[in-house]
């Protein structure tokens, strides 16, 4: 069911994007629906340099105060999807890109789809990951010992298994 709804959104997006260039096309003229499209481009462009600045700002103070950035990262990437959306030609994109921009709507978007979002959290203090499942599980490299060698105390061993897989291709003197 779920790739026939995706293969139906991906036919019915540009048709839409189309009938959206008609339609304001025959009410505006030719040139008017050109400088829409190119002004909707730069604005976008502008909205995601300013909102992105802002975001960084936000995102470095949450940080040196210690708090994890979680609901700037959301809104830092839908800000993102907004801006590519508004570059994108087309009027469909440029609303849903311009409503994206608007924090009310990124947080109604968020609370709608963000049940279905998993977020692994950081390392645990024991050395291991957090699971989603709860509790954190021991990371195998982390548990293991490091033995550091001298040069004198390794050597490769000069005469191999002959049974060994390895082995061939190996001169060996008779």
């Amino acid at each position: 069911m779920r790739p026939f709804i995706a293969l139906s959104v991906l036919l019915a997006w540009p048709l839409a994007e189309i009938a959206g260039f008609v339609v304001v096309g025959r009410a505006l003229g030719l040139w008017w629906t050109l400088g829409l499209v190119i002004g909707t481009g730069l604005l976008g462009a502008f909205m995601m340099r300013q909102q992105g600045l802002h975001l960084l700002k936000k995102l470095s103070e949450q940080s040196q105060q210690g708090q994890i950035p979680a609901s700037s990262v959301i809104d830092g990437a839908m800000i993102v999807v907004a801006g590519i959306l508004l570059l994108l030609p087309g009027f469909v994109t440029d609303i849903i890109g311009i409503a994206l921009f608007i924090p009310f709507v990124r947080r109604l978007l968020w609370s709608a789809i963000g049940k279905r979002v998993v977020v692994v959290g950081p390392r645990s203090s024991r050395g291991g990951f957090s699971h989603p499942a709860g509790g954190a599980r021991e990371n195998p490299n982390a548990a293991g010992k490091v033995v550091d060698l001298e040069e004198e105390d390794f050597h490769r061993n000069t005469d191999p298994n002959p049974s060994s897989p390895w082995s061939k291709g190996i001169d060996r003197d008779p």
